[in-house]
């Protein structure tokens, strides 16, 4: 008995401590998210139950709406009537589809597009939709 002191107390406790931490380190490795899960955003239909289309403001839409990076935005319409171009903050302001932007047009009548930060640019390039107020503009924190 004269062989257990203090280092041995120690050395007990000190085996519970590293436990413990092990303990620790295995949930923190559980609660942790899922790689990519940070991407994960909120969706939204543009202009809601009347989708993509004329005669919508879309300013109005977008009134309260705060969107994030990985946010989605799903254009849901009639693609015999329209289609979505993503384009620059010119072709925004202009109404304009260049093919020097690049800008992908979408026409398939149910587009999801996954939002970076930023501000983006959308318009309908069908002659005359977007000066009739098909365009959107959102900006992406």
């Amino acid at each position: 008995m004269a062989g257990r002191g203090r280092g041995s107390a120690s050395g007990s406790n000190g085996a519970l401590v590293a436990a413990g931490a092990a303990l620790l380190c295995a949930a923190a490795v559980l609660l942790a998210p899922a790689p990519g899960a940070e991407a994960a955003g909120a969706t939204y239909l543009v202009g809601d139950a009347a989708g993509w289309t004329r005669n919508v403001d879309y300013g109005q839409w977008l009134a309260g709406k705060t969107f994030h990076a990985g946010d989605m935005l799903v254009f849901k319409y009639n693609s015999t009537f329209h289609d979505v171009a993503w384009v620059s903050k010119g072709g925004y302001r202009h109404c304009i589809v260049s093919p020097k932007d690049r800008a992908p047009v979408y026409r398939s009548g149910y587009d999801t597009v996954r939002l970076p930060a930023g501000t983006h640019y959308f318009i309908c390039g069908v002659p005359d939709h977007c000066q009739a107020g098909m365009k959107l503009a959102v900006k992406v924190y």
